[in-house]
């Protein structure tokens, strides 16, 4: 079993903060929440922020920004405009049909589901040219189902172990951060799993790294065995 990391690892940045700039395209009143979730980005990056900090802080800075996103006519525009393309095309249902929700993630209201859809239209591209996904890979990251977990539909894997968010409260419901990351893992696939290979580009993976049998640091497209 392969293990990845998602942002910076097999994803050319960070996908939560380009998700913020990208929203911002079209309701500008989210640039009042950029400041913080780069402020947060860094700590996490840095490893100056205990669990208990990123928790409380990246838990207040995500519920005020979807519950802005969720009364946004700009977002509602956005989702207007891809159900007009999808029956256009002469398909049914939303754009994100069989969306991020096979892999476990919570499902989110049509305006949110659209801008998830339309990030990952224009950012797949930024998936690093390295990885070959196979089906039983498992993504492991800091960052949020409701938006990696389309990422992964398309690309076809099937395991996503995330940070996780209550679709009706927008409450950040579990923080997978730090020495969350072994802890969730082992929850979701049992004590007894085992690790082949684990791929990350933080030395703050170590429990990550301790627990596979190979561990691989990723800097751009340069790989780097460590274990």
């Amino acid at each position: 079993m392969r293990v990845f990391d998602f942002d910076g690892t097999i994803y050319d940045g960070e996908s939560l903060f380009d998700l913020y700039l990208f929203s911002a395209r079209y309701d500008m009143k989210v640039f009042r929440h950029i400041a913080p979730v780069l402020r947060y980005a860094i700590k996490y990056k840095l490893g100056r922020a205990t669990l208990e900090q990123m928790e409380h802080g990246v838990g207040k800075v995500a519920r005020r920004y979807l519950r802005d996103l969720s009364t946004s006519r700009g977002i509602d525009e956005l989702r207007t405009s891809r159900l007009d393309a999808v029956a256009k095309a002469g398909l049914d249902g939303d754009v994100m049909v069989a969306d991020a929700s096979v892999i476990g993630a919570d499902d989110l209201t049509g305006g949110l589901r659209s801008l998830v859809n339309a990030f990952w239209d224009r950012n797949m591209r930024k998936i690093k040219p390295w990885y070959d996904p196979r089906p039983d890979d498992v993504i492991l990251t800091a960052s949020f189902d409701v938006t990696v977990g389309e990422a992964c539909r398309r690309l076809g894997v099937e395991r996503l172990i995330a940070s996780t968010i209550d679709p009706e409260t927008f409450e950040v419901t579990y923080l997978n951060f730090n020495t969350n990351k072994p802890k969730r893992l082992r929850q979701v696939l049992g004590p007894d799993a085992v690790i082949d290979e684990f791929y990350t580009d933080s030395k703050f993976d170590q429990p990550m790294i301790d627990m596979a049998r190979k561990g691989f640091m990723v800097r751009g497209d340069v790989i780097t065995q460590v274990k």
